[in-house]
């Protein structure tokens, strides 16, 4: 089964999702407008740059995969993108609609698909 980035848009409660330059946090790519995506993408590269500062602070040697963070209303799944790196593929989702298992899987998916 071929993915693309648009198939993002099929995961339950879908709010927006972007493709975002971690070191500019340039948005490279949308879809969806429920949400201001420039901010998510300003947001999701700050998430990450502390989470790298705190694993070099820590002596860790790692990368990140994936950050999920759960607000009252919203899921945002923060996932590097394995082929492009310095590339974050953000996606928000709607807490009350969204299936957290499944949506993961999806983004994971879909990450994988993508072609640099």
């Amino acid at each position: 089964m071929s993915t693309s980035f648009s198939d993002v848009t099929s995961i339950r409660g879908f709010i927006g999702a972007c493709l975002v330059d971690s070191e500019s946090g340039l948005v490279l790519v949308v879809q969806g407008g429920a949400i201001d995506l420039e901010a998510l993408a300003a947001f999701s590269t700050q998430v990450v740059g502390v989470m790298l500062r705190n694993f070099k602070t820590l002596g860790l040697n790692d990368r990140i995969e994936e950050i999920l963070i759960t607000t009252g209303k919203m899921i945002h799944l923060i996932r590097s993108v394995e082929k492009a790196p310095g590339v974050l593929f953000c996606v928000c989702l709607d807490k009350n609609a969204a299936r957290l298992g499944m949506a993961r899987r999806q983004v994971r998916r879909i990450e994988e698909s993508l072609v640099t």
